[in-house]
């Protein structure tokens, strides 16, 4: 399985991110620093979280 990682991640310990990596049904999601857990999901759900936290749906949790 291949795993994914932002460009904008840097390659050491102190750069954790969240990796994605795809199954033909499913997208896997992982934080690159605890790698046995992970997070399944459809294709279509992480779409809808992705639209809305660009929207700014969550924005009121921060506060």
């Amino acid at each position: 399985m291949y795993w994914r990682k932002s460009s904008y991640s840097g390659e050491d310990a102190e750069h954790n991110c969240v990796e994605l990596a795809r199954t033909p049904d499913t997208v896997l999601l992982r934080e690159s620093d605890e790698p046995h857990t992970v997070i399944t999901t459809t294709p279509a759900a992480l779409r809808a979280l992705t639209r809305a936290v660009r929207a700014g749906r969550f924005d009121q949790l921060s506060r």
